[in-house]
């Protein structure tokens, strides 16, 4: 199995230090009260379990003639052999996207079904993938 780390962008990256800095400051403005009932605090937190699990758990991987695709809770995987089409270094901002950057990989595969990914490197993955399936079209 081969595995393809996400190309981690600004999109993610600045919510997650804006999260991470907004219940610092809270905490240094109100420290006596949030000693006493740490509550909104810990709520405050929640986002950025969440992002962080986004951030950290986004993969992609071959594994025989399958691709799969793992952002935190969103995971599936596509069969090589039903891929038509792979447009490059384009983004789209719909549909299923376990994807932390753009100007990745938008996959189209079955008959109406896409999915855009944003693995490191684009041709790394573009070329893997036509070795396993020579008729995939590359926009």
């Amino acid at each position: 199995m081969k595995i393809y780390k996400s190309k981690r962008g600004s999109l993610i990256t600045i919510p997650i230090i804006g999260f991470i800095l907004i219940p610092i400051v809270i905490f240094f403005l109100d420290r006596k009260n949030l000693l006493e009932n740490p509550l909104p605090l810990l709520i405050l937190f929640l986002p950025i379990i969440l992002l962080l699990w986004i951030y950290f758990d986004t993969y992609y991987a071959i594994d025989g003639k399958r691709l799969k695709y793992h952002s935190a809770f969103i995971r599936g995987e596509i069969e090589i052999s039903n891929i038509r089409e792979i447009v490059k270094g384009q983004t789209t901002w719909v549909g299923i996207k376990p994807a932390l950057a753009r100007k990745g990989l938008i996959i189209k595969f079955n008959k109406f079904d896409e999915i855009y990914i944003s693995p490191i490197s684009n041709d790394m993955m573009i070329s893997d993938l036509i070795e396993i399936n020579p008729n995939i079209k590359i926009i």
